[in-house]
């Protein structure tokens, strides 16, 4: 009776530790494969038969570019648009080839005052402004340093 009871527990045990196994790889496949933003202030994705958002015109001293300064990017300048998405996902406008940044890591938008305003869409690894992890949307300028991954960026005029 107790080789049963020894065995059923060895079988129990086996069985919750493939369940903790299979919990963490659809952790992993979900943040590496994921296609749809999973914060509620996320950018949405334009539609075909919605018109283009009309811009409005950028003052001077405003950002005009996001420059990539150190990771696989480096000298990249990419010119800015009202909104954008950053990860490693193909529909994002900035693709990070970067095992630290999540399908749909951040986003980047651009306010009716000109602000530009970075927001974290769940990611895993985090978004940090000026070395401080980013927990709500959070306004951005030239000053400020954007990390994200091995990634470090700044918004330039």
């Amino acid at each position: 009776m107790a080789d049963l009871i020894v065995t059923l527990l060895k079988v129990a045990f086996l069985a919750v530790l493939w369940l903790f196994v299979l919990i963490v790889a659809n952790v992993i496949r979900t943040d590496l494969f994921r296609t749809e933003p999973v914060a509620a202030n996320a950018v949405p994705k334009p539609s075909e038969s919605s018109a283009p958002p009309r811009g409005r015109k950028r003052g001077r001293g405003e950002p005009r570019v996001l420059a990539i300064e150190t990771g696989s990017q480096a000298g990249t300048r990419l010119a800015l648009v009202d909104e954008f998405r950053i990860g490693r996902a193909p529909d994002c406008a900035l693709i990070l080839n970067d095992d630290y940044v999540s399908g749909d890591h951040a986003s980047l938008a651009r306010q009716a005052d000109g602000r530009w305003v970075l927001t974290d869409l769940g990611s895993t690894n985090g978004t940090f402004v000026n070395d401080v992890r980013v927990t709500v949307p959070t306004v951005v300028t030239t000053a400020d340093s954007l990390r994200i991954g091995r990634t470090q960026m700044r918004l330039e005029t």
